[in-house]
C-alpha cells in the first residue's frame, strides 16, 4: 500500500460496492393483484425524521434541509436531483453518511411497499462508516458532474412487459456522468475521477400528486 499514490488510494476506497442483481422484476416495482386494499405490516412507510443535535450548528441544519428533494412531476429532473443528493458530499462537513441518504429517504415510496427495497438500494451509494472515516482523514469531498439524463430505450419494452402490474406514473431515468473527489495525502492535494451510471425509478401522476423515487439500479449497471 505504501507504492499507492493518493490518487489510486482514494479510488479503491471510492469502489467498494455490494453486489446486487440488475434484472428488472427483482426491484419489486412489477405489482400482483391485490386480494384487499390493506395494506400489510411489511409495506409500512419508513420515516426519516430530522432529529435534534445539540452538537450541529442552525447552518448545519440548514444545509441538511437544502438537500430536500424538489416537488415535481417531472421524472427527469427529479432523479437528477436523487442523483445530485447521493453524489454530492464532503466528508469534512460534520455529517455522516446517514445525512446525506436522508433527503432520499425522506422521499421514498409513500405506500411503503418499495422503501425496504430503497434502504438496500442507497446503503451502496455511499462509503460506509468506516470508509467515510477514511475518506474523511484525506477530507475527500465529492460532487457528480450529470452527462445525461433520460428514459432508457428499453423501458417501453418493460412497460409492456409489466401487463399493466406496473403503478400508474413509474418512469426509469437513467443517469451518466463523472464522479469527482479531491482531497489531501501526505499533505499534497489530490483528486480522481470515475465513470459512473445507474437508473432511479420514479413514481409521480396519476399515482402521486408529484414525484417520490421508488428504486434505484445497481451502480454501473444501468437500464439502457
Amino acid at each position: 500500500m505504501s507504492n499507492l499514490t493518493g490518487r489510486q488510494i482514494m479510488l479503491l476506497l471510492g469502489c467498494a460496492v455490494a453486489v446486487m442483481t440488475a434484472a428488472f422484476g427483482i426491484y419489486g416495482l412489477v405489482r400482483g393483484p391485490s386480494d384487499d386494499g390493506t395494506e400489510s405490516p411489511e409495506s409500512a412507510t419508513v420515516r426519516v425524521e430530522e432529529t435534534s443535535d445539540p452538537g450541529r450548528s442552525d447552518d448545519t441544519l440548514a444545509s441538511l434541509r437544502d438537500r430536500a428533494l424538489p416537488h415535481t412531476n417531472d421524472p427527469v429532473a427529479y432523479a437528477r436531483a436523487v442523483a445530485v443528493s447521493l453524489f454530492d458530499w464532503d466528508t469534512s462537513a460534520g455529517f455522516l453518511p446517514t445525512d446525506y441518504t436522508s433527503a432520499v429517504l425522506a422521499d421514498a415510496d409513500p405506500s411503503g411497499e418499495e422503501t425496504p427495497g430503497l434502504l438496500s438500494d442507497v446503503a451502496v451509494y455511499l462509503p460506509s462508516a468506516e470508509q467515510w472515516l477514511d475518506l474523511g482523514a484525506m477530507e475527500v469531498v465529492q460532487r457528480i458532474e450529470i452527462e445525461d439524463a433520460s428514459v432508457p430505450s428499453s423501458w417501453a419494452a418493460a412497460v409492456e412487459q409489466a401487463n399493466g402490474h406496473l403503478r400508474p406514473g413509474t418512469t426509469a431515468v437513467t443517469i451518466t456522468g463523472t464522479r469527482h473527489r479531491t482531497g489531501v495525502w501526505n499533505g499534497q492535494a489530490a483528486e480522481s475521477s470515475h465513470a459512473v451510471a445507474f437508473t432511479v425509478f420514479v413514481a409521480c401522476r396519476p399515482s402521486f400528486d408529484r414525484c417520490h423515487i421508488l428504486r434505484l439500479s445497481q451502480l454501473g449497471n444501468p437500464l439502457r
